[in-house]
């Protein structure tokens, strides 16, 4: 696979599992509303993505290195990753009830993490432990943090 392709999938993977995992936890915590978390996810998935791809072709061509067509081809991929990922934990939020939902799909999200970060570990020829295990518990402090934030909000509106 070429590395443009792989800069993009790559990082809008990670960024995909991790701002809407993010987004979504937080949401829930502060409003406990499927129509508000549900919004987020397509928020995310559509905005966010757009914003990651002009970063990455951005951060492409500030490089000044690459062939204007890798620079494109990370900056689809990226958009594309992004999207389709976000668009992923959209399926629990609409079929389960809202709290296995956000179970759900913070599992989901570690899984693809950790499918993802076996690659890395693979091409830098390290133990694929390693890599997980530094993947998945950035995101669970992403989860974490995120959670304790939409109860602080939630409190906070409701003192108004």
């Amino acid at each position: 696979m070429r590395t443009s392709w792989k800069t993009g999938l790559s990082f809008g993977l990670t960024s995909g599992v991790i701002t809407t995992l993010g987004l979504i936890v937080g949401l829930h915590s502060g409003t406990h509303s499927r129509a508000i978390v549900i919004g987020g996810i397509l928020t995310i998935a559509i905005a966010d993505a757009m914003s990651d791809a002009l970063g990455i072709h951005v951060s492409e061509e500030s490089k000044n290195s690459g062939p204007t067509m890798q620079i494109w081809e990370a900056t689809l991929a990226t958009f594309l990753a992004k999207f389709v990922i976000a668009m992923t934990f959209l399926v629990p939020v609409v079929v389960r009830p809202l709290d296995q939902a956000i179970v759900a799909s913070v599992i989901w999200g570690l899984l693809l993490l950790a499918g993802l970060s076996i690659f890395v570990a693979r091409a830098q020829q390290i133990a694929p432990w390693k890599v997980i295990g530094e993947h998945i518990v950035i995101a669970l402090f992403v989860v974490a943090i995120t959670h304790y934030v939409g109860d602080w909000v939630q409190v906070l509106v409701k003192a108004e």
